[in-house]
């Protein structure tokens, strides 16, 4: 599954030899340890589909950051070795953490000794004397993620590609946007408003269409000359499949598990089910939509065209584990109804604000 991971990610043969002994000596320490512990080892990175998520996503920790905004560096490393032995509260991508076990669990139980599993980073520019609070936080909640990037104040995105990142997801939109930038799929969490019981044995996951699966082409045209031009525009472009927009290659990476749950004849209890829920009109502007994804490949496994409805109640419905949309007024409304959503900052979207240009602050 070695095609699933960024550019960059090591071809077979060369110096993946001394990586393949390194990964050896790795497995076979991993190995001993399970004769007394059930925690099963990680994956190897060059197959596993690796998601990278900061603290402050995994973790509540307002009041912590609180602590670092108004008193300074030194006054909160000082307060987190002082609490080091209690547990933080979980955060926004907790659920979304602990249904990538729930797959990774089935996988294991269809696949034994498979390296095709989630492989979950802790990407944090956290500094180390942090570490303690956060692994005994982890063990508190019995997580499975044994990699740390722990950066010391220095921002972690240029570790991420050397990590094989499949998904980074932060509560700071600058990295994110440097991560989008550096060709890696990546969003900003937000916490719901409310709290809603999410399904423990399904991981779900849910895309907006434009400026997150596919590229923002289309939105620029409704922006600038309308709807009725974006209609005629997508009517003649039916059979030519839009370009991929930042999260296509998750989509992809999804899928290649899934795959491997139907080859088990496991389709109708898969424990992944992915939805795309648009803005866009089915009848006038679908077609294209559903002939792209066939043309990469890749399946959806349910499609609502909302046709500019609100997604907020449909996806009330759904209750995915995450949400990505461009729009952070999409954002906001799955907020209200307990949708834990992901913020894609990407394409012409950003330049708007319910439909109307934002105005730029001249730079100095």
């Amino acid at each position: 599954m070695s095609d699933i991971k960024p550019k960059g990610a090591p071809e077979a043969g060369g110096e993946n030899s001394a990586d393949d002994k390194d990964w050896a000596a790795a497995k076979a320490f991993y190995d001993n340890l399970n004769k007394t512990s059930k925690k099963p080892r990680p994956p190897k990175p060059q197959h596993a589909v690796t998601i990278a998520v900061s603290s402050r996503t995994l973790f509540n920790m307002v009041k912590e950051r609180k602590i670092y905004e108004e008193e300074g560096l030194e006054k909160y490393v000082e307060y987190q070795e002082q609490h080091e032995d209690e547990p933080l509260t979980p955060g926004a991508a907790f659920p979304f953490v602990k249904a990538l076990m729930t797959v990774n669990s089935r996988l294991r139980e269809l696949y034994p000794g498979s390296e095709e599993l989630f492989d979950i980073v802790l990407m944090t520019n956290n500094h180390a004397q942090v570490g303690v609070r956060l692994i005994n936080s982890i063990n508190q909640y019995d997580l499975t993620i044994e990699r740390f990037c722990m950066t010391g104040g220095k921002s972690p995105i240029g570790y991420l590609k050397a990590y094989l990142t499949n998904l980074y997801l932060s509560k700071d939109s600058e990295k994110v946007q440097e991560a989008i930038e550096a060709g890696i799929a990546a969003a900003t969490m937000f916490t719901p408003e409310k709290e809603v019981q999410l399904c423990d044995t399904q991981l779900r996951v849910a895309f907006d269409g434009d400026a997150v699966l596919f590229s923002d082409e289309s939105e620029k045209i409704v922006k600038e000359h309308g709807l009725d031009s974006f209609f005629e525009h997508e009517k003649a472009f039916e059979n030519k499949p839009l370009a991929q927009g930042p999260l296509k290659c998750f989509l992809e990476a999804l899928g290649k598990l899934q795959r491997k749950f139907y080859e088990k004849n496991e389709r109708m209890n898969c424990p992944i089910r992915t939805y795309l829920v648009t803005a866009r009109s089915a009848a006038s502007s679908g077609a294209r939509v559903l002939k792209t994804l066939r043309s990469w490949g890749l399946e959806i496994d349910e499609a609502l065209f909302l046709a500019g409805a609100p997604k907020g109640p449909l996806l009330q419905k759904i209750r995915p584990h995450i949400f990505f949309d461009d729009q952070m007024f999409h954002i906001e409304g799955a907020q209200e109804l307990g949708t834990i959503a992901a913020h894609v900052p990407y394409g012409i979207g950003q330049k708007y604000r319910k439909g109307k240009l934002i105005e730029e602050t001249p730079k100095k």
